[in-house]
């Protein structure tokens, strides 16, 4: 008599990652052209985004230039901090979980 047994295989869950939000903050020096820029280099944005972003960063402060995973997130506020500074220019990033 043979002795035949099914294995069943659990079905692995996976979690969607949590999200990050990447935000843009004023400062009094870095010209706007150059926020523009980096919203369209780094953050692929359309030059229309990337003018919308800017003024909201200029007016409110902050603006929200995406909303990545958390790797993602860190390489764009790296990518852009390092163009800033490139270019002599103070702009910094922050990141909030969304």
């Amino acid at each position: 008599m043979s002795d035949t047994r099914t294995l069943t295989r659990e079905k692995a869950q996976t979690a969607t990652p949590k999200l990050w939000k990447v935000l843009l903050l004023n400062d009094d020096y870095t010209p706007m052209e150059f926020v523009v820029d980096v919203l369209t280099q780094v953050f692929r944005k359309s030059e229309e985004e990337a003018v919308a972003i800017m003024l909201q960063v200029h007016h409110a402060g902050v603006g929200l230039a995406g909303v990545y995973t958390f790797e993602i997130a860190e390489t764009k506020i790296m990518q852009t901090e390092d163009m800033a500074r490139s270019e002599g220019h103070p702009l910094q990033c922050s990141l909030e979980p969304e």
